[in-house]
């Protein structure tokens, strides 16, 4: 995605050879123009899986997931949980998750309401690594007995395997941008 790509090079920053700096843009500061973009290319991806919902993880995923539910005609977003907390009072699925930026594992959970027995579930989220909150994600979905129809990703770590292994799998998996790697600071994309 083009705008994206422009955002990564003009305001993203690499750290060491692993860590994509976007925060000027997509996870604590938002663009939302450009948010608003990444909604209607993810619709444009999915309109023909016919989500029911979109799924994601707290916190940076939340603001891309509805920006995409909004341009797909409203469709509900859950977000899963990384810790629990008193106002989580029914049913939870719950699946273990190792957060890469975070170097610390979590349970993520979501009350089972929220995701009704047959939904079409579309996962989206900020970044893909090594694939751990998607993986976690689709185990939610598999035990409140849905189906992940795709996987909308801002940015992937093309150079780790997580999108690789879900596209193994013949999951279909969108990434607006794919870094290839990080040297000297600066961010490389595929087809740039």
């Amino acid at each position: 995605m083009k705008e994206l790509h422009e955002a990564i090079h003009t305001l993203g920053r690499g750290l060491g050879e692993d860590v994509v700096k976007v925060d000027m843009f997509l996870n604590h500061r938002i663009d939302t123009a450009l948010l608003q973009k990444m909604g209607k290319a993810f619709a444009e991806e999915f309109r023909d899986e016919k989500p029911t919902l979109i799924l994601t993880v707290e916190s940076s995923g939340i603001a891309i997931a509805v920006a995409a539910a909004m341009e797909m005609g409203h469709l509900p977003v859950v977000f899963a949980k990384k810790s629990e907390n008193r106002v989580q009072t029914g049913e939870v699925a719950q699946a273990p998750v190792y957060s890469f930026t975070h170097k610390k594992e979590y349970n993520i959970r979501v009350e089972k309401r929220y995701i009704p027995q047959g939904s079409r579930v579309l996962i989206v989220d900020d970044f893909l690594a090594d694939g751990n909150a998607v993986n976690g994600m689709m185990q939610l979905t598999e035990q409140l007995g849905s189906q992940v129809v795709g996987v909308g990703i801002a940015v992937e770590k093309g150079f780790q395997p997580g999108g690789q292994s879900l596209r193994a799998r013949g999951i279909h998996v969108k990434s607006l941008a794919i870094v290839t790697g990080i040297e000297d600071g600066k961010i490389l994309l595929q087809d740039d």
